[in-house]
């Protein structure tokens, strides 16, 4: 068992996160990796605050370890969500992309923000403004890492900040556990690998998927979503990265996503213009791109569609093999990095 500064901050077993991840990281996978020891994130972008509140109840339901949410705050609903949260005195608030403007709130109930942060002066500013931890993540990782890798951008970061860092980006084993602490992480973050799990509900056909691929089956652009990410490589991921602007499936993806959140045109339309305005905020091609991206990745996700989907995935696949349960993967995470660190200590003894 590893005590980190991760571990005592949360006050959890093993220094193991779940990434949140839209439509993917449900209570019951959230739980299962808090009753596994880890650290479950119920990602909450998609939804709005009565969703945020119903969401929250079921992950206490299930469990009574520490959990946390995970919202972008250039998203929709995000004030309302993160409001939601902290009445509900979530434990812990991940947020990405945007200005923290609730630390002192969750602070007042005792609990801890997080933030993610793909660029090192990022993580410099997120310390100023009072963050009790980072997500530090590499070009590496799905969805929306930057340039830098995890190998050089941990160490980077570890040395220009005093809190605690969790790796995010490439992560999936006991041999990666053990180097995010060498990096100067206090431990990782998981999302392509705890996709791949039983308790997961993204469809079958892209878990077979991701344990046929190789480390070179995933495609990085900003075609996806407007922002540049990475996903599984399909047919459709191909396609999208050679086409042009995508304007008759964003219209569509876009009227997707409004029902899928119950909003009304005037709501959906005013959220848009609040997202473009916001400080960190997209232009409208980019919002066009995230309607397009979010129609095929519900596509992937909970229709198994091969042909039209993508799913947002980590370099990593390669080395993803199979799709064990949620406490196994901890388990044999925890006792791989062991072994590792206690290999290296003998020989240089």
């Amino acid at each position: 068992m590893f005590k980190t500064r991760m571990t005592e901050l949360f006050g959890i077993k093993h220094p193991i996160m779940l990434a949140g991840m839209n439509w993917i990281t449900t209570p019951p996978l959230v739980s299962a990796v808090c009753n596994a020891g880890g650290l479950g994130i119920l990602a909450t972008a998609h939804c709005g605050p009565e969703e945020v509140r119903k969401l929250v109840k079921e992950v206490r339901e299930l469990t009574d370890k520490p959990f946390g949410i995970n919202q972008i705050l250039i998203g929709p609903n995000a004030k309302d969500n993160i409001e939601a949260a902290i009445q509900e005195k979530v434990p812990v608030i991940n947020y990405s992309l945007g200005k923290p403007w609730f630390i002192d709130q969750v602070h007042a109930y005792g609990g801890k923000v997080v933030g993610t942060i793909a660029i090192a002066k990022h993580g410099a500013k997120a310390q100023q403004l009072g963050c009790d931890a980072l997500v530090v993540t590499g070009h590496e990782a799905a969805a929306h890492g930057d340039v830098a890798t995890s190998l050089v951008l941990i160490p980077v970061v570890a040395s220009q900040v005093k809190i605690p860092l969790i790796a995010a980006g490439g992560f999936y084993d006991g041999r990666g556990l053990a180097a995010a602490l060498a990096l100067g992480a206090e431990g990782i973050s998981m999302g392509t690998r705890f996709t791949v799990t039983k308790e997961s509900m993204a469809h079958d056909a892209y878990k077979q998927l991701v344990i046929g691929a190789s480390e070179q089956d995933t495609l990085y652009s900003t075609a996806f979503d407007g922002m540049p990410g990475r996903v599984l490589k399909t047919k459709a991921a191909s396609r999208m990265m050679k086409g042009g602007f995508p304007m008759i499936e964003a219209f569509k993806g876009a009227k997707e996503v409004k029902d899928y959140m119950g909003l009304s045109y005037g709501k959906f339309i005013a959220m848009s213009f609040q997202m473009l305005g916001q400080e960190e905020g997209h232009p409208l091609w980019v919002l066009a791109r995230q309607a397009a991206g979010t129609r095929r990745h519900l596509m992937a996700i909970e229709k198994g569609d091969v042909d039209e989907g993508i799913l947002f995935a980590g370099q990593n696949v390669g080395g993803i093999k199979d799709i064990p349960g949620v406490q196994e993967v901890i388990d044999r995470t925890i006792a791989e990095a062991e072994a590792v660190l206690d290999k290296i200590q003998k020989e240089r003894a």
